[in-house]
């Protein structure tokens, strides 16, 4: 079966009745903080695989109306939760931006992504000529806790979809192997500051909350339940 199949016959919505839009609010305040550190100000944003739409949505209702701001879904479910959500700057389309050929942004999204890919390295290659800087938020699911307890790996990759894991330094690796200059990157607290219902959760922030001043390298590699945001060109 192709990767993208579960995406556009409903199997994933099946599995994710929200298309984690609760999740919305929080990466679009990571994403406004990476333009802000780096003194942007796009005029045109787009984001590839945008699901229920809440991250455009977010950014649209806090940006200046003369900026606008496209999403492209491939998901016919997911693009008819996106179409309620469309305003004068802000406008979805059931595609895939890959496929739109004189398609160019200043900035494109690629928001908990290109792990869902088969071809994921295909993908970067062919996404990089749709913007002049693109940001991409990964979640970095390989750590030793992760590997040495492998559920919450299989996990992601029956529920999430997930196909592949990263680290930071495979993640910047991957970026950079598809011809991709890394502007800026830094972290983000995703287990810490998005606790879910589970009390494993719950217990491990503590220690993620701990340990993550002290190294935060260190801290990512052994406890995970970080994510990474990176900005490039």
């Amino acid at each position: 079966m192709d990767a993208r199949t579960i995406y556009e016959d409903g199997t994933y919505l099946a599995h994710n009745p929200t298309w984690h839009e609760e999740d919305s609010p929080w990466k679009a305040k990571q994403i406004s903080t990476m333009l802000r550190k780096n003194k942007m100000n796009p005029r045109t944003v787009c984001e590839i695989g945008c699901g229920a739409g809440g991250i455009l949505s977010c950014l649209a209702a806090e940006a200046e109306p003369t900026t606008q701001f496209v999403g492209y879904e491939i998901s016919p479910q997911a693009f008819e939760i996106c179409k309620g959500k469309q305003r004068q700057n802000l406008h979805f389309c059931l595609g895939d931006l890959l496929d739109e050929k004189d398609a160019s942004f200043d900035v494109v999204l690629a928001i908990d992504v290109f792990e869902h890919v088969e071809d994921y390295i295909g993908f970067l290659r062919r996404l990089k000529t749709k913007g002049r800087y693109k940001i991409f938020h990964i979640p970095l699911e390989l750590s030793v806790q992760t590997v040495l307890r492998s559920t919450p790996i299989l996990k992601s990759r029956a529920g999430l979809g997930h196909l592949h894991c990263f680290s930071k330094e495979t993640a910047l690796a991957s970026l950079q192997g598809a011809g991709y200059e890394i502007v800026d990157y830094f972290y983000t607290k995703s287990a810490v500051e998005r606790t879910g219902p589970s009390w494993k959760r719950r217990l491990m922030r503590i220690p993620r909350k701990l340990f993550f001043p002290i190294h935060q390298d260190m801290a990512v590699r052994i406890l995970g339940g970080y994510s990474l945001l990176v900005l490039t060109t």
